[in-house]
């Protein structure tokens, strides 16, 4: 996959484009992917990098929601519960099964979740993963020793999906790339192009590496672009009343020594209504989440003092080794793009369902949903895209369809199982130069040769990229990463042609960046 050939192929492509999809996070790759497996001519843009945005910083799980049958919204956890069991199918190297334990520390707790858990189990049908049970408080501490032991009664033990968000969404720009499609990151949708009876026909772009800008015609637009989907609705209709509710998400990484073993802990009610998860992943503990109203969206959301506070003063709640800031490796803010109704008193109330519309110019747009249910999301957009494009009827073909990298039987124990059948081609990459097996890191596990591997097979273009969602060391130990970023970029140079000033400039943009996820 090579970025300069995508805008050759844009450039040279005169006729229409029968989809073209803005938004390269999880929703706008799972439309690319389904547009076209169904064997539509079909492109996608992003003006930054692909889950740049909310699709690389959520809770890393593929779940059905047990807060939204709590909420009494069935419809949405049997859609959830179903397309987790068809994720864990057609990723396997990258969605994997995850045990949770909710421990009870008043006696109403245990028979209450325990309920609602068996109810949770059936939803999920012939899709389920194991079943629910309870748990003596000897039982839970075996599984989790670092959980707060006074006044513990037990628990609840029941199984929901984990996988690593940015490296799937990756994968869904190979797969769309695989079955025909045009994926290009760092591709800012400008304007929008109409005919005299003001139906949309194109778009105007402005490449952001380069600044060259051009015109892209297609019979139908998708708006997929999440937190900034009135952006786009805006560019359509100046008098458009936003329709997002930005919700900020923040969590904290910490060592796995303050989560042992492979069990997560879900608190069903804190003090903000939410669910609280501490999740063991990629050999760190993640714990979260907020929910704060944020009127303005943004690339780089910023974790709020009361968030990081908040957080922290319940992990030290259920948790034997209170978490200082100086534990936490890493800190890093979402916004979640929620369609408000009216009658919506906080964001933790706002349902998780998609809301697709359609415009009287033709432009489709699909915004709210879940990464657990981006392909549904993406199934009822392309259908509906059909008909604003008058394309030919073709059915659905991604439920069954098997992800790039799929690859079964994998060794979690090696940080490469994420690049699923991939690795044997990153194994025969690291043969080429010794010096690519060499770790950027003490700390982290990633290889030199593993940046190679991102620029020439993954689009990667930046450090950040390289860093922040190819590989996960922003995420897992920030200051780690900051050390590695002069070597990254020294690499990614060496692949471009890029001078030394470039990689300078790269490093303090990233340095600037990386800040923000460090606790001071």
């Amino acid at each position: 996959m090579k970025r300069k050939d995508f805008i050759n192929t844009l450039k040279e492509t005169n006729d229409y484009w029968d989809v073209l999809i803005i938004g390269g996070g999880a929703t706008g790759l799972g439309c690319a992917v389904d547009s076209a497996s169904r064997g539509y001519k079909t492109v996608l843009l992003d003006m930054h990098d692909f889950a740049k945005g909310t699709s690389s910083r959520s809770t890393k799980l593929v779940h059905g929601g047990v807060r939204y049958l709590q909420q009494g919204d069935v419809s949405l956890v049997i859609e959830a519960l179903k397309e987790r069991g068809l994720l864990i199918q057609n990723a396997p190297h990258l969605v994997s099964h995850q045990s949770f334990i909710v421990p009870s520390y008043k006696w109403w707790n245990g028979p209450f979740y325990g309920v609602g858990l068996k109810v949770y189990d059936a939803l999920a049908g012939k899709l389920g993963i194991k079943k629910s049970k309870s748990l003596s408080k000897e039982e839970v501490l075996e599984k989790i020793p670092t959980l707060e032991s006074e006044g513990l009664n037990g628990g609840t033990i029941y199984y929901d999906g984990q996988f690593d968000d940015s490296r799937l969404a990756i994968n869904l720009a190979q797969t769309a790339v695989d079955h025909g499609a045009t994926v290009i990151n760092y591709m800012k949708v400008t304007g929008l192009i109409k005919n005299s009876p003001g139906y949309i026909t194109g778009v105007k772009v402005q490449n952001m590496i380069d600044g060259s800008s051009m015109e892209i015609s297609a019979r139908v637009v998708i708006n997929a672009t999440g937190i900034f989907s009135d952006s786009i609705l805006e560019m359509d209709d100046f008098k458009h009343q936003r329709m997002i509710q930005c919700a900020q998400g923040v969590h904290i990484v910490l060592d796995k020594e303050f989560l042992p073993g492979n069990a997560a802990i879900m608190v069903p009610h804190t003090d903000d209504g939410r669910v609280l998860f501490a999740v063991p992943w990629h050999g760190k503990a993640l714990v979260g989440t907020t929910d704060t109203p944020i009127n303005k969206p943004s690339l780089e959301p910023i974790a709020l003092e009361e968030e990081v506070e908040f957080i922290l003063k319940h992990a030290k709640k259920y948790l034997t080794k209170d978490p200082k800031r100086s534990d936490v490796k890493s800190v890093f803010a979402g916004l979640r793009p929620l369609v408000k109704p009216q009658d919506a008193k906080s964001t933790a109330e706002i349902s998780r369902s998609h809301h697709l519309q359609v415009s009287g110019s033709g432009l489709v747009t699909i915004a709210g949903g879940k990464w657990t249910t981006y392909r549904k999301m993406a199934e009822d957009t392309i259908n509906q895209a059909e008909l604003v494009a008058g394309l030919e009827n073709t059915s659905c073909k991604t439920e069954n369809l098997r992800i790039h990298g799929w690859l079964k039987n994998i060794d979690s124990d090696n940080h490469l199982h994420v690049y699923g059948s991939d690795e044997v081609g990153l194994r025969k990459l690291l043969e080429e130069n010794p010096e690519w097996n060499e770790p950027l890191h003490q700390n982290l596990p990633y290889l030199k040769g593993e940046v190679i591997w991102a620029v020439r097979n993954e689009l990667a273009i930046t450090i950040e990229d390289v860093l922040s969602r190819r590989t996960r060391a922003l995420l897992l130990d920030a200051k780690a990463s900051l050390e590695m970023a002069p070597e990254v970029g020294r690499l990614i140079a060496s692949e471009f042609g890029y001078d030394e000033a470039w990689v300078q400039q790269e490093v303090k943009e990233y340095e600037a960046l990386a800040r923000n996820y460090i606790l001071e």
